[in-house]
């Protein structure tokens, strides 16, 4: 028996890129299993055993299969209000071909991947399957009940940037209820967020979420404060009504309240004398009585990015990367696990970012993961220590791009998009150089035109986004002679 229960639960070390998921309960659709793996990557095969509250999911790499289950080890997910177990499967891959019963789940698996994907005109099997297509926006309207500690927007940020890329928030008091208006980058992880936290409590017993779907379409915001927060634009002014942030821990009622451990908390913790905080994360206390610092938010500014191609990848590369959304201090690739590396961004502000503009992106033939870190910073070798060139310090370095209060760059921050910005072009360089420079690091070219006012400037178009990505990576900063260097950013307009 007792063999039996570790064999339950206990992951097989091998990873798979087949996940074994457990404890599923009644009435959860195929869908909803499906779109547990939907953040990590596309998923291949599902197989539901309905019989026996199982599941088998197939994702379509073991980086991707490997991502989900380090994610859902701390932070147990739920289906309808119930808590379900992931864990690598014996299995290497999964036929349902000759399983009967299965139709619906694949169909479901078909719309689920049609909706990641932007095929909107794939989707009548979500339908079928449950109805759970999000036929919605990408807006969450959150109420928080029973408030008997402080919700900040950055403790709202952390709990929902778990289910996908958070763009805005803006919190505000409506008859007399805590309420958030909140903008995912896409509809399915307002969906998932939705799916995944409603009716759950932020802290034990207290700050109960109920969520639905916004009307709006998208938010619209002026300042960046306590009040309300754009991630995509650093350079918003605070506006006339910024209040300090208060991390106080005191209540309406004059006192805590009494502390229920119930599952449904997101964050729990025990005694009474300790304030509460993120459950993977450690509380510390301050020194100033009755507050609270949660790490990662907003003092973190260590990414951890996983799933990068270990045989292109270079700190030199993930600096000129990620440089696009701040100055990058340092970069470490682990020595073992060369797919994963640890990027230290100059604040907490340019952290989150890039991980909004660069989780998801493809490089180097994979997609990449960023998230916070639990780290706060990032180790140089020892003295005498060799690491093979896998940690670089560019503290100093004359390559950042906002180190400058001042710099157009704050106002030029744009996601990855095929089309890219050049500056700095010398007067003796033409098209046909310019051309044959990208096109000898592997790019296509489709269009080229140069500024009619400005020839130091012009705008290229690549092949695609990845081709773009690859490209920056490669020429910013090149070297013309004469100690003229190319400049290169991404473009929000097209040729």
């Amino acid at each position: 028996n007792e063999k039996k229960k570790n064999k339950g639960n206990k992951s097989p070390c091998s990873p798979s890129r087949v996940l074994h998921i457990r404890q599923i309960p009644n009435g959860v659709t195929g869908a909803e299993v499906a779109s547990l793996g939907l953040p990590f990557g596309k998923v291949t095969n599902l197989l539901m055993l309905r019989g026996k509250g199982q599941a088998f999911l197939e994702m379509a790499s073991e980086d991707a299969a490997v991502s989900m289950v380090n994610y859902y080890t701390p932070v147990t997910p739920h289906l309808h209000n119930q808590p379900i177990y992931i864990q690598y499967s014996n299995y290497k891959e999964l036929r349902t071909d000759n399983q009967h019963n299965q139709t619906r789940p694949q169909a479901a698996l078909q719309g689920v991947n049609a909706v990641q994907h932007g095929n909107l005109g794939s989707t009548t099997a979500l339908a079928a399957e449950g109805g759970v297509f999000p036929r919605h926006g990408s807006v969450l309207r959150i109420i928080v009940e029973n408030v008997f500690y402080p919700v900040t927007l950055d403790l709202l940020y952390q709990v929902f940037s778990k289910f996908g890329f958070v763009l805005k928030i803006v919190i505000f008091h409506k008859n007399n209820q805590f309420q958030t208006l909140l903008q995912y980058s896409d509809a399915m992880s307002a969906y998932y967020a939705k799916m995944s936290l409603d009716g759950h409590s932020i802290y034990t017993g207290c700050c109960t979420l109920r969520i639905d779907f916004s009307k709006l379409t998208h938010l619209t915001v002026k300042y960046n404060n306590d009040k309300s927060r754009d991630f995509t634009r650093i350079d918003l002014p605070f506006g006339d009504g910024q209040r300090t942030m208060d991390t106080s821990l005191s209540t309406p009622f004059g006192k805590k309240p009494s502390l229920l451990m119930s599952s449904d908390a997101i964050y729990t913790f025990s005694g009474p004398s300790v304030p509460p905080g993120p459950g993977p994360l450690t509380v510390t206390s301050s020194a100033a009585p009755g507050h609270m610092t949660i790490p990662g938010i907003p003092g973190n500014s260590v990414l951890l990015v996983s799933n990068l191609n270990p045989e292109a990848i270079t700190p030199y590369g993930l600096f000129i990367l990620f440089g696009m959304y701040g100055d990058v201090h340092r970069v470490k690739i682990m020595f073992k696990k060369r797919g994963i590396a640890l990027v230290q961004m100059a604040d907490a502000t340019q952290a989150q970012l890039a991980i909004t503009y660069l989780n998801g992106q493809r490089l180097y033939g994979r997609v990449m993961h960023a998230t916070l870190s639990k780290y706060q910073t990032i180790q140089l070798p020892r003295e005498g220590q060799d690491d093979k060139g896998l940690t670089k310090d560019y503290t100093n370095s004359p390559l950042h791009r906002f180190k400058n209060s001042g710099s157009k760059n704050f106002q030029n921050i744009f996601p990855p998009s095929a089309t890219l910005h050049l500056s700095n072009i010398p007067p003796s360089v033409t098209v046909d150089d310019l051309k044959n420079l990208f096109t000898s690091k592997g790019s296509t070219v489709k269009g080229f035109k140069f500024f009619q006012k400005d020839y130091k400037m012009a705008l290229i178009q690549l092949g695609s986004v990845e081709e773009a990505v690859h490209a920056l990576i490669e020429l910013h900063n090149h070297d013309f002679g004469e100690n003229q260097h190319l400049r290169v950013s991404f473009s929000k307009s097209s040729i």
